[in-house]
């Protein structure tokens, strides 16, 4: 229960200030004092700093079969480029139900990605009055976790081409002989991790000298196919002239060059499978059973193949613990992991979640936030996240705001970096009222799942009073629970007090078991067929290169995974100035990739790039530091 021990007063003043300057203004508690108003010993956590700790999961162990509090997730309508406030409105409504409604609450965010914090989007930390701090901290190298994926990720990349250029050059015996060397006695043994290996090939023999030359031929040498190579390095940063290199250029690589490229960190499958994973034990095994690419014969090449899988997993073994953080109001916060919603699955972690459920106990309150639109990230939620987790959420917050329904109404085009034309800052309610199609059909698709869907209107100063009880009407009217004005960018936790109200009855109320949109045991196509379906398309149209992966991935028995699908954020459909709840389109697939380690196959809707580029005016124009006192200045 909150207490006068950690939550904090605001004094919130009008305009509001810049994002930087507020979180400026506040010291944060220490984090042992979160920790222990949250019941963590200790013994449960690990210090990064005085603001920062990492809660370690042998908390799990401490409260197995201690009930779990109410599940709450976060989505929003279609976006406009600007974003729409859902961290912000998550941030403040566990500012609301912590400080002003008496709710032990913990908040679970995704850690952000560097790439948008330098580039256009800025941060995501919330905003205004309902925030994450320290808020550069949050937003720039927090503990450490997207710096340890990029380098296992990394890894593995060298480890690839690495096996590609000594199997090139080397007989099988050599090979061998290399991989297995004789200790000082002239005795062979087998590495821990080759017996994984040795298992997929139907080797039972322990000892390397016993092997046939056959055996050793298929032990020894991989023969990934180059063409097939699906893994591609990565780094943190928006830099699109890494989206396609050519690698192996060096003399000493004796010509052996491959077209591959970069992507953004979080982009990573090793990203997903941390936001996946359960446990230690389950991430050892994700992380080694992630596919590369195929050998030249068309069978899957793993991490484990290429033995790395355990190396993989040390990198990672701190990455796995949640970060404890707190809000403006002195509420905490876990970050973990940091997914994209439209290239990935767009979801703060499982282990985060579940510490978090165990840790509020019952009638307490988690909320989660998925990625983008209900339509991408509170569908992977449901779909996968759920699906894994086996977690049940009560209520499900559909965020809207005028600007973006009055877009989707057939507004002019909202474009980030410039200024917003003067139809998003006067009143127009028939603006209003026609693109509330799309806030209709988010409602509906959510309600399909069988958790009360709540409205937070997250009001903007230029909102007018027709306006939102414009949205309030259709809200109600496509089957919300309820819909409700926010303020609390404006006013913190103060501002999401009605929302806080609104949540608990819907959780409350809620009976229905989670239904999802379809079974594992139906085709590839199948699956996507029905997620293009609650979009609003008619139909499907595969191009050929995707007809041959759906082939091959059924093939190789991964077609009983869910699909995550890769599409524009700005549009139910694939085409993003599609606004609105376009409808009777053909979604075109133009390839079909799997991430076999995080469990999910991903289908590419039209061109995705998974490398964002930077614009002409970069958020980092503004970034800079005081040398006097080291606070970081211009962060949003």
């Amino acid at each position: 229960m909150a207490t006068s021990k950690t939550i904090r007063k605001l004094e919130v003043v009008s305009p509001v200030p810049a994002d930087i300057d507020i979180a400026n203004s506040i010291s944060p508690l220490h984090i042992s004092e979160i920790a222990e108003e949250l019941g963590l010993s200790p013994d449960h956590y690990d210090l990064y700093g005085k603001h920062k700790a990492k809660v370690l999961l042998s908390v799990l162990d401490q409260l197995e079969g201690s009930p779990d509090g109410y599940y709450v997730v976060v989505g929003g309508i279609t976006p406009t480029p600007l974003g729409e406030g859902k961290s912000t409105t998550t941030v403040g409504l566990c500012q609301a139900l912590g400080a002003f409604l008496d709710k032990k609450v913990v908040t679970c965010l995704r850690q952000p990605s560097q790439g948008p914090t330098f580039g256009i989007k800025g941060g995501a930390a919330g905003g205004g009055y309902s925030q994450v701090i320290p808020m550069d901290e949050f937003n720039l190298h927090l503990t450490g976790d997207i710096h340890a994926i990029t380098a296992a990720n990394n890894l593995l990349a060298a480890a690839i081409d690495t096996r590609i250029f000594h199997e090139a050059s080397q007989s099988d015996k050599a090979l061998f002989n290399r991989l297995c060397p004789a200790n000082k006695e002239g005795k062979r043994s087998f590495a821990d991790v080759m017996f994984r290996r040795l298992k997929k090939l139907g080797i039972s023999k322990t000892n390397p000298d016993e092997l046939t030359p056959e055996e050793i031929k298929k032990f020894a040498r991989l023969d990934i196919d180059p063409d097939s190579i699906t893994w591609r390095r990565v780094m943190d940063v928006n830099d699109r002239f890494l989206r396609k290199i050519t690698v192996g250029q060096g003399p000493d690589e004796k010509g052996m060059t491959r077209e591959t490229g970069f992507d953004i960190s979080v982009a990573s499958e090793i990203m997903a499978v941390l936001a996946l994973t359960t446990s230690l034990a389950d991430m050892r095994e994700r992380l080694g059973r992630m596919v590369i690419g195929n050998s030249k014969a068309g069978e899957p090449i793993t991490a484990d193949d290429l033995g790395i899988g355990g190396a993989l997993t040390v990198l990672m073994k701190d990455a796995i613990n949640p970060t404890l953080m707190q809000t403006l109001e002195g509420t905490p916060v876990l970050v973990h992991a940091g997914p994209f919603a439209n290239i990935a699955h767009g979801n703060s972690s499982i282990v985060a979640d579940k510490i978090a459920l165990k840790l509020v106990g019952k009638g307490g309150f988690v909320v989660t936030e998925a990625g983008f639109g209900a339509d991408i990230g509170t569908e992977k939620f449901m779909n996968i996240k759920c699906r894994y987790s086996g977690l049940v959420p009560q209520c499900a917050i559909v965020v809207a705001t005028i600007r973006a329904l009055k877009m989707h109404g057939g507004g002019p085009e909202v474009v980030a970096g410039k200024p917003l034309d003067h139809a998003y800052l006067s009143e127009n309610v028939s603006l209003v009222e026609a693109g509330c199609v799309n806030l209709a059909k988010h409602i509906s698709n959510t309600r399909a799942y069988g958790v009360n869907v709540v409205v937070a209107i997250n009001k903007f100063a230029s909102d007018s009073e027709a306006e939102m009880n414009a949205v309030r009407n259709a809200a109600l009217a496509a089957g919300a629970f309820d819909a409700v004005v926010c303020t609390h960018h404006a006013h913190g936790g103060k501002g999401a007090v009605d929302l806080g109200i609104a949540v608990q009855r819907a959780c409350e109320n809620q009976t229905q078991p989670l239904k999802f949109l379809y079974p594992l045991d139906i085709s590839i196509k199948g699956k996507i067929e029905a997620i293009a379906k609650s979009y609003g398309a008619s139909g499907v149209e595969y191009s050929e290169q995707a007809e041959k992966q759906i082939e091959m991935y059924t093939n190789q028995g991964f077609s009983n995974l869910p699909i995550c699908m890769a599409k524009t954020q700005y549009s139910f459909s694939h085409v993003p100035s599609q606004k609105g709840a376009p409808d009777g389109f053909v979604l075109p697939i133009r390839d079909v990739r799997a991430s076999i380690g995080a469990g999910f196959i991903y289908p590419l809707v039209g061109t995705m790039s998974t490398m964002p580029g930077l614009p002409t005016r970069p958020c980092f124009f503004e970034i800079d530091i005081d040398v006097a006192t080291g606070k970081v200045l211009g962060l949003s």
